[in-house]
Parts: C-alpha cells; structure tokens; sequence
C-alpha cells in the first residue's frame, strides 16, 4: 500500500481538532461547575456528618448534576429548533454568561448566575435532609444557568459523534471530580484552606473569562460581524 501524505495530514488535522474540542468541552463545564467554591456550602450541609453520610449526598450532588447536564447535551438541538434559536445568538448569550460569573470567580465569590440568592440558607436549613444533595446542591450550584449554557453552546458547535461523545465524556469526568472533592471536602479544605481555595477559583475565573471571549468573537464571526479567528 502506497503512503499517502495528504491523508495523513488531514488524519492528524482530524485528531487535533477533536483532541482541541474536548480539552475546550472539559476545562468550560469544569471551570463552570466549579466543586471548589461549593465547598462552604456544602460544609454548611454536612456539619457534624460522619464521612459516609458526606459521601452520600456529595454521590447525589454529582448524580443529578450529571443527570441534568447530560439532558441538556442531548437535548441541546431539539431546544435550539424548538425556539429558532441561532448558534451565533446562544454563543453571544453565552459569552456574557460566562464573563459574569469569571468576574466574580476573579473576586473568588459565586455570581448570582450561579447561585440564586438565598441558596446557602435553603441549603442550611436541610441539613438534616439528604435531598439536600439534589436541591440546592446538586441544581444549582453545580448544575446551575453558566454550566447549562456551556453545554448549549458546545452541543451547537459539535458536528460529529465524537464531539458529542466528548461533550457527555467531559460532563461524566466533572461528576466524578465533584464526587471526590465534595466527598472528601474536610480532607480538601484542610488541605488547601480559605485561601488555596480563593486562588483556585481566580484562576479558574481567569480561564472562564477568556473562554467568555473566545464565546463571544465566535458567535460574532459567525454572524459575520468579525473576521473568523484563524
């Protein structure tokens, strides 16, 4: 069999757009979802929980949130149908979505974007409820209004199997993190205290403001309004 550069170029072009999709669909949901700056809350929730409790409802916090965003990814197109709703116009909405929760990260507090006010109290205040790790937990502080939108706009990019693939593959491993880090939350906020903890959201609200960007500059291209970025 004769070698045929040009189809290895396009194959190695193929895997690098996918390999770039998915460390994009990742790092957005993630940096979204954000377990970390859940942490208080969650501490409020599980006072005085032995470790198999804190589990528990840290198990039930990851399951919806991944039940939640996963419906939305598969939803994603019918949605957008179903209201006439452009990719450009979500990409746009998104983008500011998403500058106004990495603006607060950068203050290391949770936007209201993300946590509707008065979420802490209601949390609280089931402490001694498990569904507590469903509702506020669960949605929406994990599965909140920034994370919904990212999987929009990523189902609205993605035209293969496998970038969808990589879009519910990057939903199920933020579960997984969230799972470990709400489970083992007294572990992780020894080690890392109240101020690792606000340097980690900074830096990820850094990142999330440039994904913001980057949100925006690609719904105006599409629209035609910019130069498509290269």
């Amino acid at each position: 069999m004769a070698f045929d550069p040009h189809l290895t170029a396009l194959s190695g072009l193929q895997h690098s757009i996918y390999v770039r999709f998915s460390v994009l669909a990742l790092s957005s949901i993630f940096f979204l979802v954000d377990p970390f700056a859940a942490l208080p809350t969650f501490l409020a929730i599980t006072t005085g929980s032995d470790a198999a409790r804190r589990k528990r409802i840290a198990g039930k916090a990851s399951l919806t949130a991944l039940i939640f965003l996963s419906a939305f990814a598969v939803a994603g197109q019918y949605i957008f149908k179903m209201f006439g709703i452009t990719l450009p116009a979500f990409e746009i909405a998104g983008g500011v979505i998403l500058l106004l929760i990495g603006l607060d990260m950068l203050e290391a507090k949770r936007s209201p974007t993300q946590e509707a006010s008065g979420d802490t109290e209601a949390a609280a205040s089931k402490k001694d409820a498990e569904d507590a790790g469903i509702v506020p937990l669960g949605i929406p502080m994990l599965a909140g209004p920034g994370a919904i939108a990212s999987v929009m706009v990523l189902v609205g990019q993605a035209q293969t199997m496998w970038q969808m693939a990589a879009i519910l593959g990057s939903i199920f491993i933020t579960a997984v993190i969230c799972y470990f880090v709400l489970g083992n939350s007294d572990k992780v906020a020894t080690m890392l205290g109240d101020t690792g903890i606000r340097i980690l959201v900074r830096i990820m609200g850094l990142l999330l403001v440039a994904l913001a960007v980057q949100y925006f500059v690609n719904g105006m291209a599409d629209l035609g309004v910019i130069a498509k970025p290269s």
